[in-house]
């Protein structure tokens, strides 16, 4: 049993109030930690740490705070089997895919951002009779909220360009998932990073969340969560023209044309639909397959899916672990009951009861991967964000067709589309209203190029030059020539 504090100020702290919130291993029901319950008195600290750090840590060059990133990576790849069973524990998913996404992509953040940051030219305009130099400098102080899906990966893509941009940082981590955040707190400690420049505030999100959003000290929020709570973000942080990152929810289309190398489309969209139990915002929820191919394809595809491994996450075998809670599941449960109300017929998996049960243990928040169809592109079922092991199979006979298909929802974060005609699948992907579509992979990720969202799917894009830009001020700084001046 662990008891997590605060990190404020250089110094683990409990909440002022001392009380205190359970940390539950899906898998078994059981407690695993405590951590502060902590309230906007907590934050307020935290902000005033902050506020006081980020003068000084903006006052180092771009270089400097890049070396300290690459300690960072240092000291957290040494980490990397505490973080992948970490992770793990805490939300279920299967310790293969902990380490080999998660805990490997949390240090890689932070080498791709150093590497990135040795990388940026001088942006100067040259006029005819002058010279702009354009500086950038941090916001100041930013809040950063993560969510529980992939808790320290995506809590690293914020802090490292938060860092490198010279600002000082109040974070606040999912309280379902707190206990990857606790090792980054811990070894920025013992990396003796100057007190105040990270703030790590547990809690819950209308106490800590509402009050890292309402604090007049915080100049930015980089949020990453679903919909319905963003619009909170977004209500709370723009009237106080609070700069807004918002990496919202998603419900993204698998689409295979009729010349697509099945093997390979088989594959992708599996790994697509039911990556960490589905429960990654750019899972492809929705697969989308040509009239001509789609009784091959769904035999197959149905037959990868039945074929996948349900254990415990601590099982190297272990192909699918549990969703993030019993609530969580019961959730996703709805949504499958909805679908057969809705005229979808179950290809393979379901709900607990139509399964006489899943998973090695009755506690343990396990869900079979589920494959639905016959239900129409505009049900609810495939429309709404599940959030889960479950996906809907449609068919289309047209090009302009599968885009309707596609674009028939609020969200618009990715997608995948499946062909061997490239030129075709350009064309088709111009066409989706999206933020990022992947051709033949899924999930293929160059972190110089743009992260985000199109409708409620987001605002704004990180990654790259994105991420440089979202975490700083710039300056523009014009200097006549002196031989104008003497004219």
């Amino acid at each position: 049993m662990k008891t997590l504090m605060n990190y404020i100020d250089g110094t683990f702290v409990p909440a002022q109030s001392g009380d205190t919130i359970e940390d539950i291993n899906p898998a078994t029901g059981m407690v695993i930690a405590h951590i502060p319950r902590s309230t906007k008195a907590d934050v307020e600290l935290a902000a005033a740490s902050a506020k006081s750090a980020q003068a000084d840590w903006n006052a180092l060059t771009l270089d400097q705070r890049a070396d300290w990133l690459d300690a960072i990576a240092d000291a957290l790849q040494a980490k990397h089997e505490a973080i992948a069973q970490a992770e793990s524990l805490d939300t279920g998913k299967p310790i293969s895919l902990a380490r080999r996404v998660d805990a490997t992509r949390s240090v890689d953040n932070f080498r791709f951002f150093a590497d990135f940051a040795r990388k940026q030219q001088p942006l100067t305009f040259e006029m005819s009779d002058a010279m702009n130099f354009v500086e950038r400098n941090g916001l100041g102080v930013v809040g950063l909220i993560t969510p529980w899906n992939l808790p320290l990966y995506l809590m690293s893509w914020k802090v490292a360009p938060a860092l490198l941009m010279g600002n000082s940082i109040v974070a606040k981590p999912s309280e379902m998932t707190p206990l990857t955040a606790n090792i980054l707190a811990e070894t920025l400690d013992e990396l003796n990073l100057p007190r105040g420049v990270f703030n790590l505030v547990h809690g819950l999100g209308p106490e800590v969340g509402q009050g890292i959003l309402e604090h007049p000290l915080i100049n930015g929020i980089s949020f990453t969560g679903g919909t319905a709570t963003g619009r909170i973000v977004a209500a709370t942080a723009a009237p106080m023209f609070k700069k807004l990152s918002l990496e919202l929810g998603g419900k993204n289309a698998t689409i295979v044309l009729e010349d697509a190398d099945l093997d390979q489309a088989v594959q992708g969209a599996v790994k697509a639909a039911f990556t960490n139990s589905g429960q990654v915002c750019l899972c492809g929820s929705r697969i989308m397959v040509h009239a001509s191919i789609a009784d091959e394809f769904i035999k197959r595809f149905v037959g990868e899916v039945a074929a996948m491994r349900i254990g415990e996450p601590s099982d190297e075998a272990t192909q699918i672990g549990t969703v993030i809670s019993m609530d969580h599941l019961e959730k996703v449960e709805f949504y499958i009951n909805l679908a057969i109300e809705e005229g979808g017929t179950i290809l393979t998996g379901g709900t607990r009861s139509m399964m006489g049960g899943v998973g090695p243990t009755p506690e343990g928040a396990y869900l079979a991967p589920t494959v639905i169809g016959g239900l129409s592109h505009l049900s609810r079922c495939a429309t709404e964000e599940i959030f889960g092991p479950v996906v809907t199979v449609h068919t289309f006979d047209r090009l302009a067709e599968v885009t309707e298909m596609a674009n028939a929802t609020d969200y618009g974060l990715a997608g995948s589309i499946w062909t061997q005609d490239v030129e075709v699948g350009k064309a088709l992907a111009k066409t989706i209203e999206t933020g990022i579509v992947w051709i033949n992979t899924w999930l293929h990720r160059d972190l110089r190029t743009p992260f985000g969202g199109v409708k409620h799917s987001g605002v704004g894009r990180e990654g790259g030059q994105w991420s440089l830009g979202f975490f700083s001020e710039t300056t523009n700084i014009c200097v006549m020539n002196p031989r104008e001046l003497g004219d």
